[in-house]
């Protein structure tokens, strides 16, 4: 899956559009969620770099933006870290500050249902159902059976994943089997060398923020290879 990026000859716009998702996101949820959304803006508005996906910035110019000492800025970061909505694309070491990265596939997923607030223009822009064409009543749709949470960490994770995107979980994670956890890694097992690969990948992030949402906090995730 191509990951969405707001560069191109379309970027302005893309670029208020994932803003815009992000406010409607903030203005539905509690005042915390609100605080650490306003905050994110106000790093992405003044220091991201779109073209690259990079965000360079320091604790303590972090903690003067946003007013607020450095632990705080930790103790923000670290939550928008296990949302999923920022990635550390190189560790900052000797000094050096991370490299992070943020990402918007996460980002619009999890602000996906309060596009609506914004306007049904809104949610056929960005691909929802909003204005779509009235489904041909003639034709019976195929619906895929719901993917109900089952017992264990996997169990749980997979349900969220088949809800979050139904056609992507059936094509790379319904097929994965339940390695268990063990030292503190959830082993996914894959059914082939290009399946195992391809998630390690392209998909790794996305299990990992899986399982943290399903109470996996602090849990390691590997896909293998099956015998």
């Amino acid at each position: 899956m191509q990951r969405i990026r707001a560069v191109g000859r379309e970027a302005a716009a893309k670029k208020y559009d994932i803003l815009s998702a992000m406010m409607a996101h903030a203005l539905a949820g509690d005042p915390a969620d609100q605080r650490l959304v306003l905050r994110l803006m106000a790093l992405i508005t003044t220091r991201y770099n779109w073209q690259a996906d990079e965000l360079v910035v320091g604790q303590r110019e972090i903690a003067r933006l946003w007013c607020v000492d450095e632990r705080t800025v930790k103790r923000d970061m670290a939550r928008l870290r296990a949302l999923g909505w920022i990635t550390v694309k190189r560790q900052g070491a000797r000094g050096r500050v991370s490299i992070l990265g943020l990402d918007l596939d996460r980002i619009l997923l999890d602000s996906r249902p309060a596009w609506p607030n914004i306007g049904p223009d809104y949610v056929a822009r960005m691909g929802g159902e909003g204005d779509a064409p009235a489904p041909d009543r003639t034709v019976v749709p195929f619906r895929r059976p719901e993917v109900a949470a089952a017992e264990g960490l996997w169990g749980a994770a997979r349900a969220h994943l088949a809800a979050e995107d139904r056609a992507l979980f059936d094509a790379w994670f319904a097929g994965l089997v339940d390695g268990g956890v063990e030292g503190g890694c959830l082993l996914l097992v894959a059914p082939s060398r290009f399946h195992a690969a391809y998630l390690r990948t392209h998909l790794l992030e996305r299990l990992r923020t899986a399982v943290r949402r399903a109470g996996g906090t602090g849990v390691r995730v590997e896909a293998g290879q099956g015998g």
